[in-house]
């Protein structure tokens, strides 16, 4: 050292080369101390090294154990070593990079210094010196944000971390770097785009010690290198002249991290793949295409638009064949070429397919199809790459890579393309841009030519692409406990599903995600959206929208509120879906970013004049401009195409048989206290608890207001009742949409999820009508009927538009009000958004309400400011709607309380609810003459097209007195139901009920049930119902099994009779009436329910 700081050589006082210098041994110049204990840290070493062999000897281990561990180190050690080998490459060639640059060729734009200029990427030296100068400033930030900021909340988030802290923060004196800038003009004008070539190669030093566990890591040094897109949009005409900063790689960078400490361990081999791929892929989640960084410079600017625009175009990737391929494999060690098993795998950012597999082909032919999204031209690429299928590694056949912008400004594009890094072999691709048309009437013709379109890929080609912009839900039902869920949503569409991330305890989420789909027919497909709880167990919500929806709606989009299914009364999720058709053309047209919400205009958002680059009613600056209010008021209404589309499903909850039971004490089965509860449409009804009892009785009626959507469902849900928690009975689902096509339904549903159990359910969708001539019908009907829950039933549905009004009167101090509309009815009520300041409020919303009695009831309507001081309202009897031309009015209404002059125009419509049991009962006895015997086994047996509960309603009119001769003998009717359970294997019969039995004494009769099944008289075939006193139309509700098999079972006849309970020495009539029934008949495994006639028995 001496020597090297001019200190008098060897040989005299002649300085030394310094060439001889650095080759002089460097121990020669140590004091024997050093030289010591060098050795002994060498001896130290080689002991430390031997251990783990003299370990394993002296404990038994096998020595392929050892030889494992030495592999991994050895692994582990070259790792490390390369790592550093290339960080210090990288900072001595950017401390010397104007001498390198003069002494070699870069091969590549990204190993060219900052100071090499080329025609379209610039070089910044001024911003690499702002960023040099402020590295410092940025280090202490960075300083104080992991020490004040993350220490704190790593420490709080596990016990296990509390001793947490950093021990040494650096970013050392390496700033980063911007290797060049290109700016791109020729895109949008009210945007700058600048593409960011970044290159960091730091000295960065981060230490964490957790001092509970002596556990020490950390990172020194860092390598990063990418293409960094920065885009400014909107542009508007204020300061700070931009509105949002979109950061975003169009690929992914290329990183190297130096571990220290125990972090050291993810140099391991595997190890270091394994995590510098998660490390990777938690950056692309955050800043790879398709995701972006945004930061708005612009308080209230709604940045999801610009985080989640539409795509660019679909390339649609026509993998036809390969030629001239490299051969891979040998045989007899290589002395002969054989030929290779070629696959190819195309990559668009983080968009991967895989081809099939050729076995023993330079040649393949592939034919298969792919369909790749684009977010960004220029800048996305298409790479391919081609290798041979081995057991062990797959070798690399060769790589293309082209820039999709090219594609667009094609059209279509049929090329053969070289495949480089190989001696030989091309690729044969046909590259189709695909255009996003916001209208579908070019969907028929696109369907057409998909069929034309040849794959042998699995998926077909895509007419459409559908974009779901999730953005918040409210009002979530919570968990058990009145616990706060965790919300987490399920897209949906045919086997494609996606996942939105989990916002912890929370009722009212924020996602502000955005998905895609590929749809091959939106004419047949729905989306189906569930919301769960972060374990996936628990279902929140439910939502289904037919495709076919967007298709009728203006610029194929949907941007509002939709109420969830299976969920709390005012349980809704905020969803925008995007339907664009991909057409095959020369140039894609302008396309619409996704927004999530309508109402707030945005600087520069692209609109109808898009070609322009202008939206009406925005400024060029892109400042909104409020049009000019219309002269004229219109005289009618303007309803949406979906106003007074909600139809009313009637669910009658009847019975349940064979339910498990729950209230076991002292290991001896008892019973259970079972209740229902249904969930359709946002709406739960729960039934009244039937204590122990397996085969309880409700007979409960429930309506709900529903809208056509196919897709939905009802859910019904049984429960145990208990003082602590409820146990489960079962579950069991039915489609809306199969409800809506039958139009009425009367079946059993068996429940799932437990061993034993069913429930009888008539479900009915309501027809609609405008006759007035139907309503004393209906209320007649629906006088005569009555159900255990005290349910009245509606006898219309009432639809309310409310369009605008005028002329509102000024708050006191002048300035105009927040208008606010509702609507009450009985005991429900409405309530419309609170518009902006202004006398001439415009709400454009619709509500729907259940009629009991239109001739009676009286619609409210109330407007106030904010829902305070009034400001005007209207009484409006329903029995004035139906005095209107098909039960509608629409025009504008006077309002009390207010100014002379002030108005609001309305739209009321009414539907009259037609039961199918009310036409029943209109012409039963013309239309449903009885057999000779007066009895229902005479008819045919019902089929799912004319269902039990048909044969019920036809004999809820048969008269007892009064009726032809050939009825006179009929003495009441008797309801039974006939199944054969083959999981028990045991016939069973239910007698529910009897009605219109003829008196057998003055103050009644006290019937009982004989069942006998013939030809059998013995014991075990014979039963018997309690006796109900004094009772003409008594309720049994009591369930015979009779262990038969089902060939014995049709080979029987049931001889059932209805009696009086009489003493010994009675002169009262024992016999009511029987009935003979031929099991042989009935469809016993799907089971019968139906009323039968009682026949007087005549000697």
């Amino acid at each position: 050292m001496r020597n090297a700081e001019g200190a008098p050589g060897p040989t005299g006082g002649e300085a030394p080369n310094p060439e001889e210098t650095y080759g002089a041994d460097p121990a020669l110049d140590q004091p024997p101390g050093v030289n010591a204990v060098s050795v002994l840290l060498s001896f130290g070493k080689c002991l430390g090294a031997l251990l783990p062999v003299y370990l394993a000897g002296y404990f038994g281990f096998s020595i392929s154990l050892v030889v494992f561990g030495l592999m991994v180190y050895m692994g582990w050690k070259c790792t490390r070593e390369g790592k550093e080998t290339r960080l210090r490459a990288a900072l001595h060639q950017l401390e010397q990079e104007q001498d390198l640059t003069g002494t070699r060729i870069f091969r590549s734009k990204r190993d060219l210094p900052t100071w090499v200029n080329f025609p379209d990427v610039e070089k910044v030296e001024w911003l690499n010196k702002v960023l040099q100068q402020a590295w410092p400033f940025l280090g202490q930030y960075t300083e104080k944000l992991l020490l004040e900021t993350v220490a704190p909340s790593l420490r709080a988030s596990s016990p296990h971390l509390q001793t947490l802290s950093f021990t040494r923060i650096s970013l050392g004196d390496k700033a980063l770097k911007v290797v060049g800038v290109k700016a791109h003009t020729e895109m949008d004008r009210r945007q700058v785009m600048l593409d960011l070539y970044l290159s960091y190669v730091g000295d960065v030093e981060i230490n964490v010690e957790i001092k509970k566990y002596f556990c020490k890591a950390g990172v020194k040094g860092i390598q990063l290198h990418g293409m960094l897109r920065v885009i400014l949009e909107p542009l508007i005409g204020d300061v700070p002249l931009v509105g949002a900063v979109t950061m975003f790689f169009i690929r992914r960078p290329r990183l190297d991290i130096n571990w220290t400490g125990l972090t050291n361990l993810l140099d391991i081999p595997g190890l270091n793949v394994m995590s510098d791929t998660m490390i990777m892929d938690a950056i692309s989640s955050f800043l790879v295409l398709p995701n972006r960084l945004t930061v708005p410079l612009m308080a209230d600017m709604h940045v999801a638009q610009l985080r989640s625009p539409l795509p660019r175009g679909i390339v649609r990737i026509h993998l036809i064949e390969a030629d001239a391929l490299a051969p891979k494999d040998t045989y007899i060690k290589g002395v002969m070429k054989g030929k290779s098993d070629p696959y190819a795998v195309l990559r668009v950012g983080t968009q991967t397919h895989t081809s099939r597999t050729i076995d023993n082909n330079l040649s393949p032919h592939w034919g298969e199809m792919y369909e790749v999204i684009v977010h960004e031209v220029p800048g996305q690429e298409l790479e391919l790459e081609v290798f041979d299928k081995d057991p062990d590694q797959d070798d690399f056949i060769g790589r293309m890579k082209m820039d999709l912008g090219a594609v667009k400004k094609a059209g279509v594009l049929d090329e053969w393309f070289t495949l480089k890094d190989v001696q030989s072999g091309r690729v044969h691709l046909r590259l189709e841009w695909l255009s996003l048309l916001p209208s579908a009437d070019r969907l028929e013709e696109v369907l057409q030519k998909n069929l034309t379109v040849s794959s042998k890929t699995a998926d077909p080609p895509s007419a459409a692409i559908l974009v779901v912009y999730l953005d918040r839900a409210q009002e979530l039902p919570l968990k058990k406990g009145n616990k706060e869920p965790s919300p987490m949503v399920q897209l949906s569409v045919q086997d494609t599903t996606r996942e939105s991330k989990t916002c912890y305890s929370s009722s009212s989420p924020v996602w502000e995600e955005a998905f895609s789909f590929f749809i091959q027919d939106p004419r047949k497909q729905d989306i189906d959206i569930q919301v769960k709880d972060d374990d996936r167990a628990l279902t929140l919500g439910s939502l289904c929208i037919p495709l076919s929806r967007l298709l009728m709606v203006s610029d194929l989009t949907m941007d509002q509120w939709f109420q969830l299914d299976s969920s709390g009364p005012a349980s809704r999720i905020y969803i925008k879906a995007i339907l664009r058709i991909l057409w095959l053309n020369d140039a894609a047209p302008p396309t619409t970013p996704v927004s999530p919400s309508p109402s707030v205009l945005v600087p520069g958002e692209a609109g109808g004049d898009e070609e322009e680059g202008v939206k009406p009613g925005v400024s060029p600056g892109g400042v909104s401009v409020t049009p000019t209010p219309p002269i004229t008021r219109p005289q009618h209404t303007n309803p949406e195409q979906s106003f007074a589309s909600e139809g009313v499903l009637r669910i009658q909850l009847l019975q349940a048989q064979n339910l498990v039971a729950m209230d076991n004490f002292m290991m001896v089965k008892g019973k259970s206290d079972p209740y229902a509860v249904i969930r359709t449409g946002g709406v739960a009804f729960r039934s009244r608890v039937i204590k122990e009892n397996l085969n309880p009785t409700w007979n409960e009626m429930f309506e709900v207001i529903l809208t056509e959507l196919p897709g939905q469902e009802v859910q019904c849900e049984l429960f145990d009742k208990d003082l602590d928690k409820d146990d489960f009975l079962g579950r069991f689902k039915v489609s809306l949409k199969d409800i809506i096509t039958s139009q009425y339904i009367n079946q059993w549903y068996s429940l799932a999820d437990v061993k034993s159990g069913r429930v009888h359910l008539i479900l009915e969708w309501l027809p609609r009508m405008t006759e007035t001539a139907r309503l004393d019908q209906v209320l007649q009907y629906q006088s005569q009927v009555s159900y255990v829950n005290q349910a009245v039933l509606s006898s219309a549905l009432l639809f309310v538009w409310v369009e605008r009004a005028h002329s509102l009167p000024m708050k006191k101090s002048g300035k105009e009000p927040k208008a606010g509309v509702e609507l009450t009815l009985k005991n429900t009520s409405h309530r419309t958004k609170v518009c902006d300041r202004s006398n001439a409020p415009e709400w454009e919303e619709g509500f729907s309400f259940l009629v009991h009695d239109p001739r009676e009831e009286i619609l409210f309507v109330k407007i106030s400011h904010s829902w305070g001081m009034p400001l005007g309202s209207l009484v409006l009897p329903l029995r004035e709607v139906l005095t209107g031309p098909d039960l509608v009015l629409d025009r504008w209404f006077n309002l009390d309380g207010a100014q002379s002059d002030s108005q609001i125009l309305l739209r009321v419509a009414l539907k009259i609810l037609v039961s199918r049991e009310t036409e029943c009962g209109r012409g039963e006895v013309s239309a449903t003459p009885l057999g000779e015997e007066g009895e229902m086994q005479d008819q045919p047996v019902p089929t799912p097209e004319l269902s039990a509960a048909n044969q019920d309603l036809r004999h809820r009119g048969v008269p007892v007195q009064g009726a032809v001769d050939h009825d006179n003998s009929l003495v009441g009717q008797v309801k039974l139901s006939l199944s054969y359970s083959s999981d028990e294997n045991r016939l069973v019969i239910i007698v529910y009920a009897c009605r219109r039995l003829p008196s057998c004494a003055k103050d009644g009769s006290d019937p009982y049930v004989s069942l006998i099944l013939q030809p059998d008289k013995s014991r075990a075939t014979k039963r018997k119902t309690n006796v109900k006193k004094k009772d003409l139309n008594p309720e049994f509700n009591e369930r015979f099994d009779f262990e038969l098999s089902l060939e014995e079972s049709r080979r029987r006849k049931l001889e059932l009779a209805v009696k009086n309970s009489v003493s010994f020495m009675s002169r009262e009539r024992e016999l009511i009436g029987k009935i003979h029934i031929d099991l042989a008949q009935l469809d016993l495994t799907s089971g019968v329910t139906q009323w039968y006639d009682l026949k007087e028995e005549t000697t």
